[in-house]
């Protein structure tokens, strides 16, 4: 009997086919939906007819581990697979709460579990959404106090996210759930862990175009990472004089990043004004570095919102060599640098930035 079996799972096993990635799945509830698409990292690669059972089939070569996402209607669903999967994907289109069964790629079933923890903080910061809707709407006037008051929820709901996120990634360096994990997670809290992260995953995956992406991305970013000396640079002020960054060295320096179009950017000014009284006196200024390319607009916005600091501009939007020296691909961004020139906070706005000079300015 025993021999009986053991022939029996060596047939089994040697109908698995490894030299190819199998990706079978059933909709049931598909309504009018006749077709699945597959896309291999974000490139379209293959479709399929749903037959009458609701099924469909993929078959494909993938010598590396790779992400792919079936489009099922409006939904995607994100897998991972490699030659010898057999995978094995069943959902129900009317779910509301896109839970799917999944088998025969542990990354894939990992990715599935970290989706859950994904929605489950989802769901609060939709519910803090949805109660500054209602709360703005019947009190108008009341904005900046019901902003003071959910966004420290908003914050902690984050916090806790970026927590458990990271914690994922750390318990899965090895596959490649760990590494869409890291994609979920807020840069800006946590820059330094990502920047060892990408050190430590480049050799793993190295034909891996999405990781090896992240990589460029996080080798790009250390330069201005907190921990390192600011990259020294000029630019010319609003009357054509050329300054250097090295020129403001021995105070700390808040580097703004901002343009006269940005609303956001207008909306911290008067904050960063009064930081800026309050701190100025303690070593402390501001150097701003404009992202416009209108130079009228440029001075009206500094004229009309008191920034009595040095401003220093390209004029060429985000091609100044400066931004992209910088690697910055949002405003408002900012830096702070301490006297020798190393780079001690990044991003810092409201309250927070508050805070931080309360603590380091003492």
């Amino acid at each position: 009997m025993f021999v009986a079996l053991l022939g029996l799972g060596f047939f089994v096993s040697s109908c698995k086919n490894n030299d190819e990635l199998s990706i079978s799945g059933k909709v049931e509830n598909a309504g009018d939906i006749k077709k699945v698409l597959l896309y291999e990292t974000d490139q379209l690669v293959d479709s399929a007819f749903l037959n009458e059972s609701n099924e469909f089939k993929f078959r494909r070569v993938a010598p590396d581990p790779n992400f792919y996402t079936l489009v099922i209607g409006e939904k995607n669903f994100l897998i991972v697979g490699q030659n010898g999967d057999a995978v094995e994907f069943k959902s129900d289109y009317s779910d509301t709460t896109n839970t799917y069964e999944i088998k025969g790629s542990s990354d894939s079933e990992k990715i599935r579990d970290f989706n859950k923890l994904s929605n489950d903080y989802g769901k609060i910061y939709q519910k803090i959404q949805t109660d500054y809707a209602a709360l703005i709407n019947s009190n108008p006037a009341a904005k900046d106090s019901i902003y003071n008051v959910l966004m420290p929820q908003f914050q902690a709901n984050m916090d806790k996210y970026s927590a458990e996120a990271f914690k994922f990634v750390q318990d899965n360096k090895e596959n490649l759930a760990g590494f869409y994990a890291a994609g979920t997670i807020d840069q800006n809290k946590y820059e330094q862990e990502l920047i060892v992260y990408a050190e430590e995953v480049k050799s793993k995956f190295p034909k891996n175009s999405a990781v090896q992406s992240f990589v460029a991305k996080m080798v790009g970013i250390k330069p201005v990472s907190i921990g390192q000396v600011a990259p020294d640079f000029q630019l010319p002020d609003q009357t054509g004089k050329e300054f250097k960054l090295s020129d403001f060295k021995g105070k700390y320096i808040l580097l703004d990043f901002w343009a006269s179009w940005c609303a956001p950017c207008r909306e911290e000014n008067p904050n960063i004004v009064k930081q800026f009284e309050r701190f100025k006196s303690k070593n402390f200024t501001v150097l701003g570095i404009s992202l416009d390319d209108d130079r009228a607009a440029w001075l009206k916005a500094i004229k009309d919102d008191q920034l009595n600091w040095p401003h220093l501009s390209e004029l060429k939007r985000w091609d100044g060599k400066v931004t992209l020296q910088y690697k910055v691909e949002g405003i408002p961004a900012s830096f702070i640098l301490d006297p020798e020139g190393k780079i001690i906070a990044k991003n810092l706005r409201g309250a927070e930035l508050e805070q931080f000079l309360e603590k380091t300015l003492k």
